[in-house]
C-alpha cells in the first residue's frame, strides 16, 4: 500500500493489467490484508478521477473511471506465508484456468504484456518470468547478470513443481528447470521495484515528471486480450494473481 503519487504501488499494477484487458484479480493478502480491503471498499473514484459536479453537488458524473470493470478476490493466505504458499493457497480460485499472470506487487514496468504472454505460450514452459537487469547503484563487471522482476506467466501446471512450504523461485525453479520448464522473458525497457525509500522517492520524481513509463493507460488506447490466445473460458483475458507480502 506504500504510495506512488495518491495511489497505491499496486492499485499501479493493477491498473497495467487492465490496460490490457486482464481485470479479473486475486490478491493474496497477509500482513496489514485489512489495509488493503478497507482501501478498495472505500475506494472513491472522484477522488482518483475527474468528475462533473452538478446540481447544487447532488449528481456527480465522472470524465474517466478506474475500477469499475475490476473483479477482485480478496483471500487472506497467511500472515508469515511465502509466495510460494500464497500461491498455493490461491489454486482453488484458478479452476478452469489454463494460465494466469503473477506479479510480487512491488515493482513496475512498461513491459509490453501481450508479447510476454504470446512468448511464454509459444515456449509452453509451466513458467516464464520477466527477466531484467538489477538497478544498482554502483558498477558491476557482469553487465549481462540478470534478475526475476516479479512478473510471471504461469501455467496452471506448475502447481506440480511445487511442494507445502515451497518458496515460489527456490525448490519449485530448480524442478522446472531440470524439468526443462522455466522460461525467461528477456527485458531491457524500463523495470524498477520499490523495497527502499529511496526508490520510492524515484518513481515518485518520475511520475512528477509527468511521463511514467509504467503509465501505458495514458499512452495508449485499452488492448483487449487476443481472443485466438486465451484460455479454455474463451474469453481471452487471464486472472491476475498479486502475491502481497508478508512484511509489507
Amino acid at each position: 500500500m506504500v504510495r506512488v503519487g495518491y495511489r497505491p504501488i499496486l492499485w499501479h499494477i493493477m491498473k497495467f493489467y487492465a490496460h490490457y484487458g486482464h481485470t479479473d484479480f486475486i490478491l493474496c493478502l497477509g500482513h496489514q490484508g485489512d489495509k488493503i480491503k478497507e482501501y478498495f471498499l472505500n475506494y472513491d473514484e472522484c477522488v482518483s478521477n475527474d468528475f462533473v459536479l452538478s446540481k447544487g453537488g447532488r449528481q456527480v458524473d465522472l470524465i474517466q473511471s478506474d475500477i469499475h470493470d475490476w473483479t477482485i478476490t480478496f483471500v487472506d493466505t497467511g500472515l508469515d506465508a511465502c509466495v510460494g504458499e500464497r500461491l498455493m493457497a490461491v489454486k482453488p480460485y484458478l479452476e478452469g484456468e489454463d494460465y494466469f499472470l503473477a506479479n510480487y506487487a512491488d515493482g513496475v514496468s512498461d513491459v509490453p504484456l501481450p508479447k510476454m504472454i504470446d512468448f511464454a505460450r509459444a515456449h509452453g514452459k509451466a513458467a516464464c518470468f520477466l527477466g531484467v537487469q538489477p538497478n544498482y547503484t554502483r558498477h558491476v563487471s557482469d553487465v549481462g547478470l540478470r534478475i526475476n522482476g516479479g512478473f510471471f506467466v504461469l501455467r496452471t501446471d506448475v502447481f506440480d513443481y511445487m511442494e507445502p512450504g515451497d518458496e515460489l523461485v527456490e525448490a519449485p525453479f530448480r524442478r522446472m528447470i531440470e524439468a526443462g520448464q522455466l522460461a525467461s522473458y528477456v527485458y531491457d525497457g524500463f523495470w524498477a521495484c520499490m523495497d527502499t525509500f529511496k526508490e520510492k522517492q524515484m518513481l515518485e520524481e518520475i511520475q512528477r515528471q509527468g511521463d511514467a513509463p509504467w503509465e501505458v493507460w495514458n499512452r495508449e488506447p485499452v488492448r483487449a486480450p487476443d481472443l485466438t490466445l486465451g484460455p479454455a473460458s474463451g474469453d481471452g483475458a487471464m486472472k491476475a494473481v498479486s502475491v502481497v507480502k508478508s512484511e509489507e
